[in-house]
């Protein structure tokens, strides 16, 4: 607690979203509902993807999907997959939300040809046209008859920036 016994974000334990903004006790904690929208509205990806997740905050604005629940608040050191950023002027997706839950998006996804998608896969960055909205993207590749999410891309003045985390990088050859 702060100094006029308003509720602060502890940093060291897991805290479970407030299911809507009435709810909130931590000023600045996304909610629930805001979270679900963020997906919808960014990428078009239904709710009900994220049927049978609880949202969890640890840490400023570092949002938690656990498939399932615990008890709440609780001390541990990871709790399902780090989904989102939330505490920050753009909210930011995590490659693993988007390898996860990224095949259910219908807007702002950018699927890329084998050459290309092997470059994003190795963390570069590129220029490419591309005539959706500027900011994050879905980067995908399509494998096997199907659309499969390769990580978060960051569209910025015809660049297609790589937010592949270093130690995920991939050398490989053409996708």
């Amino acid at each position: 607690m702060s100094g006029d016994d308003e509720p602060t974000n502890d940093g060291g334990r897991f805290d479970r979203l407030p299911a809507t903004a009435d709810e909130r006790e931590v000023p600045g904690r996304a909610t629930r509902e805001e979270v679900l929208r963020w997906w919808e509205d960014r990428f078009g990806v239904d709710p009900n993807a994220f049927e049978g997740h609880s949202f969890w905050e640890k840490g400023a604005g570092k949002i938690w999907a656990l498939a399932g629940d615990v008890v709440d608040p609780i001390a541990v050191e990871g709790l399902g997959m780090t989904i989102l950023r939330t505490r920050q002027e753009h909210w930011k997706p995590t490659t693993n939300a988007v390898q996860r839950f990224g095949r259910a998006a219908t807007r702002n996804v950018i699927e890329l040809d084998g050459a290309r998608a092997s470059r994003f896969a190795a963390g570069e960055d590129q220029e490419i046209e591309w005539d959706g909205d500027w900011g994050y993207l879905v980067v995908a590749h399509e494998l096997a008859g199907g659309r499969e999410p390769i990580g978060v891309g960051l569209y910025l003045h015809g660049e297609l920036r790589s937010t592949i985390p270093k130690g995920r990088r991939e050398s490989m050859k053409e996708l």
